[in-house]
């Protein structure tokens, strides 16, 4: 794309850093997360793989984690997409 964006690398960062907190808060199981959380177990899956999600559900998702959005986007991103 022209100013260099592409939703699928975002999408796949997104969900590889929402993989890589869930195990760090020692849930080796993402459906085991999904259900403790109220979250959809199909769809927490289809998110760690990059699939597109509601802005709502990453809060969510954040939330459960009990971080911030700052802290959350603090790593695996970087200003080019």
């Amino acid at each position: 794309m022209a100013n260099g964006f592409s939703k699928e690398v975002v999408l796949k960062n997104l969900g590889k850093r929402i993989k890589e907190i869930r195990i760090a808060k020692g849930y080796t199981s993402y459906e085991y997360f999904a259900y403790e959380h109220n979250i959809s177990r199909a769809q927490f899956g289809r998110y760690e793989r990059g699939e597109d999600l509601r802005f709502s559900t990453l809060a969510k998702i954040v939330q459960a984690f009990n971080m911030s959005l700052e802290e959350f986007f603090a790593e695996g991103f970087d200003d080019k997409f």
